[in-house]
Order: C-alpha cells, then structure tokens, then sequence
C-alpha cells in the first residue's frame, strides 16, 4: 500500500486524498445572513448529524488552502449566530454546484443560482424552497482546528425548527430514500447519487448475540465461494442450524438433494448458499453453507 504522512504531503493534495477517501459525504446547504442583511448560500461536504438529545449538526468551513481566507459563511455564523441546514436533493444538484461559485460578501447567492428564499420561523437566514428538508439552527458554538489553509472550524448547529415535504414520506411517515434522492459528495467533482440502485438495505439486529466468524467452522470460513459479506450474514446467527436442522430447511429441492450426492457437493451447496443470502434468506444460505461444509 502506498503511506502518506501528512507532514510531507502538501495540504492540497492530502486534501483531495481525504474527500476521495471519506466519501460520500452528506451535503449541508448553508444559509447565513450578513449583519446588513444580505443572504448567502453555499454548500459545505464536511458534515454530519451527531446527536439527537439535543438536536446537533456539525459542518466545517475550512481555511482556503490557496490563500488562507475564510469563507462568508464562517463570518456571518460568528456575527449572528444562526443559520439555516438545507439538504440537496438530486433536482437541485447543478443549482447547489453554482451556488459555490466563490462570489463576494454583497452577492445574494439565492438569486444567482435560482432558488426561492423561504422566510424562517425560528432564525433570521432563509429556507431554501426547493430543498425537501430544511433545519433551523442556532449556532452552539465554533471550533477553530487550525491557522494555516486547509484547517477547518467546526460549527455546531442546534436546530431549533425542522421542516419536511411531505412528498418525500413513505406510508409510514419515514423519509424514503428514493422520494428525498439525496446528493453525496465524493472527491474532486464525483459525486453520488443514494436513491434507486445506490441504496441497499441492510438488516442487522445489533441486539443479537452473533457467533461471528471465528464460530464457524473451518468449511466454511474458508469457503473460496462466499465472500466476507456473505460469512458476515450467517456469522450475524445466534447459532448455526444444526445438520437435522438444515436438511429440514433445504427441503426437498431437486438440484440441492443431487449436490448432496454428487462429487462436488461443497462447491455447489456454497454456490447456492450464496444465492440464497443475496437475497437475504439467510437461515437458508446458512442451511446449505452447514451442509457443503
């Protein structure tokens, strides 16, 4: 692997390491207000919700690393004090990309990029309308990392208010990820899109007792065939089935009773284990996995 120490690296390009490393990241559209008024929106990638009791969102304005500056953003939050979370869903995506164009203090950047300013319940800077979920928050406090380019100021957010389109929330009233078709950011100009085919359910009952991998048995957690993930899966079981047990599962399925008998049993039966825990039939992949091992 190549090593990096990060003294003997220039900060721009451990920057772009970083952003393509620790990625996707969610997108903050902040929007602040001057002290004479003036609105200004951009988005900010170093962000992430970190607790619930209170209500508190971290996002990091950052030094420019070309001339050491600080953003309008970072000065307005020390001025006033509030600000405004909006998401950035995929229909606004090339808005929120021209709203970072680095205009000066004096431009309104809800007018340069098109969007509508939507008056705030609980703190002075706008909503952005077209944003699916927009969070009110007044500024906790702000975090200085550094005096050099590249070095962030933390500023943690306490929302105050949260406000959420209807259009986004499933039968259940959760916000469905395909209705919200949120933006993540990646390194350089990738970004990610987590609706549709990008999003994957993962089940994981964090309550339960898993025997792990080093409570399988050797046929198995070395099997050429089921990948880490798919170990994880049967590994995630409070216990394997037994072989009583995975013989009743299998059932009587015609191509699984002539792998038992054939010469290449552990080959197929891992084979179709992991058919079945692609599809999540886990207690059935374990079953096979348990008898080709």
């Amino acid at each position: 692997m190549q090593s990096i120490d990060p003294t003997k690296i220039a900060t721009k390009d451990l920057h772009q390491y970083i952003l393509a490393a620790v990625a996707p990241r969610p997108i903050a559209f902040a929007s602040t207000i001057s002290t004479d008024g003036t609105p200004n929106l951009a988005p900010y990638s170093f962000f992430n919700a970190f607790s619930s009791n209170p209500p508190i969102l971290i996002f990091s304005s950052n030094r420019r690393v070309a001339n050491n500056t600080t953003k309008d953003t970072l000065k307005n939050v020390e001025d006033t004090g509030e600000v405004v979370i909006n998401v950035v869903s995929h229909n606004i995506s090339r808005q929120m990309a021209l709203a970072s164009i680095e205009y000066g203090p004096e431009v309104d950047e809800f007018v340069k990029a098109g969007f509508t300013p939507l008056p705030s319940e609980r703190v002075k800077p706008f909503r952005v309308a077209e944003s699916p979920v927009q969070m009110e928050c007044v500024v906790d406090k702000i975090l200085p990392l550094g005096d050099d380019g590249g070095a962030g100021n933390l500023i943690f957010c306490k929302i105050v208010m949260m406000h959420i389109a209807e259009s986004i929330l499933s039968d259940k009233g959760r916000i469905d990820p395909d209705k919200i078709d949120l933006m993540g950011r990646m390194g350089r100009f990738y970004y990610v899109r987590a609706s549709g085919a990008a999003v994957e359910e993962i089940v994981q009952e964090v309550t339960r007792i898993g025997i792990g991998f080093d409570g399988l048995p050797p046929g198995i957690r070395h099997s050429k065939i089921l990948t880490g993930n798919d170990l994880a899966q049967i590994a995630s079981l409070p216990a394997l089935p037994s072989l009583e047990e995975s013989l009743t599962l299998v059932g009587n399925e015609e191509r699984v009773q002539k792998a038992l008998a054939g010469q290449n049993r552990q080959i197929l039966l891992q084979t179709y284990a992991k058919e079945a825990l692609g599809v999540n039939k886990v207690m059935l992949g374990a079953a096979l996995a348990v008898l080709g091992a």
